[in-house]
């Protein structure tokens, strides 16, 4: 019986309970759900789902850095524009900062889940496929190059600008969508990162301890499945 799509596997069995299991259902229940923890974790879909997040944020900031530029014309029409995209940001920041939370909190779900059914024992073929190196490097260099991109956007806007045909909310405007591409890009190479790591702790050849305090120190990312 497959579980809904948006809810999490359960958590693995107590260790009283466990004694009066199958160990073949339990090794097969450890494969399935650690690989479905490993693609709500580190899946392609979660990357374009940080990065989606990441367009709300820029949807949202567009409103406002019209609202500075509106604000600047000094002219009663200006300012009543002015006011119209302030309050469209807000209404689309706000919620994506809420997103934003509801995604790591899912995370840190996650995170204990995997470490909780990492540590029932050893399954070379499915704790390769959850270790993953190939999908951490496919984030971090997509990571670094929105990281990039958001720095070149940022300093570029910062030391192109000429006074007189540039305005302060055309600055502050492009400099904002900069910062939320390097943002965004920290975000995701700090979550392969920390996967990495987290996978070299739990199946690598040093210490297996990858319990609960290990699973809020690997953490970081804002996204849910």
């Amino acid at each position: 019986m497959r579980m809904p799509r948006r809810e999490l596997p359960p958590p693995p069995p107590p260790a009283h309970l466990r004694a009066w299991l199958d160990e073949s259902t339990v090794r097969a229940d450890r494969a399935r759900f650690l690989s479905e923890l490993g693609r709500r974790s580190l899946g392609i879909g979660r990357l374009l789902l940080l990065w989606a997040v990441a367009a709300v944020f820029a949807l949202g900031w567009s409103f406002v850095g019209m609202a500075l530029m509106a604000f600047e014309a000094h002219d009663p029409f200006s300012y009543l524009f002015g006011l119209i995209f302030a309050a469209l940001g807000v209404g689309v920041l706000i919620p994506a900062g809420f997103w934003l939370a509801w995604g790591a909190k899912r995370d840190r779900q996650v995170r204990r889940l995997l470490c909780a059914w990492a540590e029932l024992g050893r399954d070379p073929a499915a704790d390769s496929a959850v270790r993953a190196p190939g999908l951490s490097l496919t984030w971090l260099l997509a990571s670094f190059v929105l990281c990039g991109l958001g720095l070149w956007v940022t300093l570029g806007s910062a030391a192109s600008a000429v006074p007189g045909d540039d305005t302060y909310g055309e600055v502050a405007y492009t400099m904002g969508l900069g910062m939320i591409l390097w943002i965004t890009g920290l975000l995701g190479a700090g979550k392969a990162g920390a996967h990495y790591r987290w996978a070299l702790r739990a199946f690598g050849g040093g210490s297996r301890s990858a319990g609960p305090a290990s699973a809020e120190t690997a953490s970081s990312g804002p996204v849910s499945s």
